[in-house]
């Protein structure tokens, strides 16, 4: 502990990482860390005191990994306050003073580490309508994780390691970094400073507006002041990073940061990022704020890129693009991550959700904007074929009773990491696509550009949104709203109440499952929550108003109906053939044919499949395999429906029959059941043997082509299909033969690098190019390819090496762990290396981090026997809950693999039974 409250000095000692709260409230009355009560009790702040402005100088050292600094804060004082309560963690405050009219008072400090939070008292009461300002002097450690301020590093060509300085702050890492009112709704302008040697630059969210020379050789870099913002979009860089500029139509100056040998990797990014901010500009019709717009790319970097306004963060993959070297799927994931970033500048940074609950409503937006965006500016991308996915993995997780609704209620740290998932990003997307669906393009754009010029700078909730899209005034943007519903009208009046569809769909975890059952002209329909759980009680009580949409044989008209009851019936002109719900799968449901409704579809696919769009056929694949594991579908009439997949040319059918396929001969590669695993992965093979043989091993076609030709030679080459083996074995002796330097088409290379990497001379050689590489994108495939080898040794030092982090960097080490995982191979040594490694990697990516997520559920989602499953809860249930026992991804864990016993126990002898009677070849050899 520290000694008695001294006036000017108070020494705040680092608080734990781990102290994790479990509630908003404290429990027993609060004390401080020097034994004296604190006067807050709460982990959310109070709101008698609001911040105006931040005056925040920042001097970090890159030699001794520490940084200084000094804050002042201006204060609105709403109600009479005798304590200011703001956020400080892990950081040692002294110096601290009240600005009042009066002149400088000093101010005592408490700290509450629980809560992350300090309490300032001055000695009278701080008075209503009355400005004050606080200053604070602070001192901290750069941090060792990929949050708050801290420190990374990258190695140049000629091996010297370099250190940089970079801010992760969202969801509550600002307060890592400075002390500061660390919540969404506490908006304020921020002028910013930062002490620097002279071969370091700094940029922060605003441009610099003059340089000061300091005593002793310093710079002191002063920035303009911002619009006003939230705290997690505070963002400074401090670096040896050089940059490229352009300038929008509409005066925007474009830049994009990279450390020096890799800045001409930079020119993709910058012109696709020029485009999209003119789109957005004129889209929303409310032009971009700030003078400036930054990209920069970090070394050390664990989510995907970051939001901060007027200096967007980006992985190095996610931003630097060779034209010779990168591939097809390479250039849409930067297009879309930079599409999703941009769109935050306005749905998140300028309307900003009011709390943590309603983080969809940034995240959901941005993810739907990349599509909407990408569509329009980069339509030879064909970004619509690759939505539909975003929905399967959302329902990937809705499905199961651990999942959440979209708008939840959160309070601590950990439940804010975890709104960060499937859900809040993809469900978010996917209901609001069909929300468009429902209302139309143009009357979604008319609600949602409403919406953002209605609270701009301000903060909201969900209905905020629904009223923008509802509500309709006499004025002329209003009134075409009206003819556009109208033009497309096919609900009564009373049925447009967004709030009402819409709560149904973000304040209810799951998602339903419509059953049809069609006699003669009689269509009639039931709607249930679809969940995979042997617990039918927990599907109760749940019911969604749908916008369905269906076609049928006898018409290409999509026809509506809007189903808000349990059970309804619909009436057809004409006798049909078919019907076909959930038409291009534009609603976020399932659909159960019942009766003969499945096999008038398998009829449909194996005689007529075009007669549907790529996106039906795909969500059919995907609602027959689902529908299989609650026991709607016999597994019998799934796998039927999957032979008319050996006709299918189009990406997003293609990859979900493999989506669907794939996870059952997975779950018995971890159970040693190896003739009937054989057996599955030669139909998979037969299945698409035309496909795959047609495929030409090089870049030409469009980019989906080029997106499934690499899927899917990498397919056959790791199923040992012989062409593939024989071909891809040749070009990487003659690519090794060359040293590397022999020019590789760039869709191939996953299927080539993956045969290289079986044998140990081959990995070593990977592993040295993987070293040496300065591309990114290429040093991204032959990472992959390293993790598939069958040799456990270099898997085992593959995840060791990653952990460390000096040559493989860390910030890849959930995705090599759960690579390695998803080997039959390696998937005893991932688990051991998770369990082993545990506090370390909770400390480095954060407790209820996607990343953390990712890592338990990706090494163990593939487990499906009793012995598993209590090895797994063994583990779990050891952990305290500081180390992260209640985290929401560990319930998914047990679902998941109870479902997947479940299915085996059911399915296996109908799978075993289905494969005998067809097949014909010898089964494939293992990998």
């Amino acid at each position: 502990m520290f000694p008695l409250l001294l006036v000017l000095f108070v020494p705040i000692l680092p608080t734990s990482g781990a102290q994790i709260p479990s509630q908003g409230q404290a429990q027993d009355p609060p004390v401080a860390t020097n034994g004296q009560p604190f006067p807050w009790d709460r982990m959310r702040l109070p709101t008698t005191v609001r911040p105006l402005h931040y005056d925040l100088t920042i001097h970090p050292n890159l030699t001794t990994l520490d940084f200084t600094g000094v804050v002042r804060i201006s204060l609105d004082v709403q109600e009479d306050a005798g304590a200011v309560v703001l956020h400080a963690k892990q950081m040692r405050v002294s110096g601290a003073v009240l600005l009042a009219p009066e002149g400088v008072r000093p101010l005592r400090v408490l700290e509450y580490p629980r809560f992350h939070q300090l309490a300032l008292l001055p000695d009278s009461v701080l008075t209503k309508g009355r400005r004050y300002e606080v200053q604070l002097e602070f001192a901290a450690n750069l941090s060792d994780s990929f949050h708050g301020f801290y420190k990374g590093s990258y190695r140049t060509s000629g091996g010297e390691v370099r250190v940089i300085a970079s801010t992760q702050f969202e969801a509550t890492f600002a307060r890592g970094a400075f002390p500061c009112f660390d919540e969404p709704a506490f908006k304020a302008n921020f002028t910013i400073r930062i002490i620097r040697e002279p071969r370091h630059i700094a940029i922060s969210n605003m441009p610099k507006v003059k340089t000061v020379e300091l005593p002793g050789g310093l710079l002191e870099d002063h920035f303009d002041t911002t619009v006003k913002m939230s705290t997690y979009l505070v963002a400074y860089i401090v670096s040896d990073f050089l940059s490229v500029s352009k300038t929008t139509k509409h005066g925007v100056k474009i830049s994009v940061y990279a450390v020096p040998e890799k800045i001409n990797q930079t020119a993709y990014a910058l012109d696709a990022a020029v485009k999209l901010l003119d789109f957005y500009d004129d889209f929303f019709d409310i032009p971009y704020p700030l003078p400036k717009q930054d990209l920069a790319a970090i070394p050390d970097f664990q989510s995907g890129a970051m939001e901060n306004w007027g200096l967007t963060t980006y992985r190095e993959t996610g931003l630097l693009f060779d034209p010779n070297r990168s591939s097809a799927s390479d250039k849409l994931g930067i297009t879309k991550v930079i599409a999703h970033e941009l769109a935050h500048q306005w749905f998140g940074n300028l309307v900003t959700m009011e709390w943590w609950n309603d983080l969809w409503l940034n995240e959901g937006f941005a993810k739907f904007m990349e599509f909407i965006s990408l569509d329009i500016t980069y339509p030879e991308l064909h970004v619509d074929d690759f939505f539909l996915g975003k929905c399967f993995e959302a329902m990937e997780v809705d499905s199961l009773s651990s999942s959440h609704p979209v708008s939840t209620p959160v309070e601590n740290p950990t439940q804010i990491q975890e709104m960060f998932d499937d859900v809040s990003y993809d469900k978010g997307a996917c209901i609001l696509n069909m929300l468009r669906d429902f209302l139309t393009p143009e009357a979604f754009e008319i609600g949602i550009i409403r919406y953002l010029k209605r609270y701009s700078y301000q903060n909201t909730v969900n209905s905020h949104l629904w009223e923008s899209l509802t509500d309709v005034s006499d004025s002329r943007s209003e009134r075409c709203f009206i003819n556009v519903v109208c033009r497309h009208k096919w609900y009564s009046d009373d049925e447009l109440d967004v709030k009402a569809i819409m709560d149904t769909w973000t304040l209810q975890e799951g998602f339903p499952l419509v059953t049809v059952e069609v006699k003669g002209r009689e269509v009639r329909l039931s709607q249930e929550r679809f969940l995979r759980t042997d617990n039918p009680s927990l599907t109760d009580g749940f019911l969604w108003q749908i916008p369905l949409t269906y076609m049928t044989s006898a018409s290409n008209t999509v026809h509506r109906f809007l189903l808000k009851t349990k059970t309804d019936v619909l009436y057809l002109p004409e006798d049909v053939d078919w019907v076909k719900f959930n038409v291009n799968m534009s609603g976020y449901y399932m659909v159960h044919y019942a009766g003969e409704g499945w096999n008038s579809i398998i009829k449909l696919l194996q005689y007529n499949h075009t007669a549907i769009t790529g996106n039906d056929r795909a969500s059919l694949i995907q609602n027959v395999f689902q529908l299989v594991s609650v026991g709607k579908v016999r597994l019998d009439t799934a796998l039927e429906l999957s032979l008319y997949l050996s006709k299918e040319t189009e990406i997003m059918a293609v990859t979900q029959g493999f989506g669907e396929l794939v996870p059952l001969y997975k779950l018995m590669e971890k159970r040693d059941m190896t003739v009937l695993e054989n057996q599955m992965k030669g139909y998979i093979v037969d299945l698409f043997r035309d496909l795959i043989d047609r495929q030409e091993w090089s870049d030409s076609g469009s980019v989906s082509e080029r997106v499934l030709r690499s899927y899917l030679l990498l397919f056959a080459c790791v199923r040992k299909y012989p062409p593939c083996v024989a071909k891809a074995t040749r070009l990487f002796n003659q690519w090794k033969d060359s040293d590397g330097t022999m020019s590789l088409p760039v869709d191939i290379t996953m299927a080539v690098f993956v045969i290289g990497a079986r044998s140990p001379e081959g990995w070593d050689f990977l592993f040295e190019k993987y070293r040496t590489s300065m591309q990114m994108s290429v040093k991204s495939r032959i990472k992959s390819a390293m993790t598939i080898t069958h040799l456990q040794d270099k898997l085992k030092w593959m995840m060791e090496q990653s952990l460390h982090g000096e040559v493989m960097k860390t910030h890849d080490l959930p995705d090599v762990i759960v690579s390695v995982g998803r080997n039959p191979h390696g998937y005893k040594l991932a688990w051991d290396f998770l369990r082993a490694n545990w506090h370390t990697l909770i400390k480095k990516f954060d407790l209820g981090s996607s990343s953390v997520s990712h890592m338990v559920l990706g090494v163990t989602n593939q487990y499906s026997t009793r012995e598993m499953l209590q090895e797994v809860r063994s583990f779990f249930d050891s952990l305290t809950e500081e180390a992260g026992s209640k985290m929401r991804c560990i319930q998914q864990t047990y679902e998941t693999i109870e479902d997947n016993i479940r299915w085996t126990d059911t399915n296996l002898p109908l799978l075993q039974s289905w494969l005998n009677k067809r097949q014909k070849k010898a089964p494939h050899e293992d990998l």
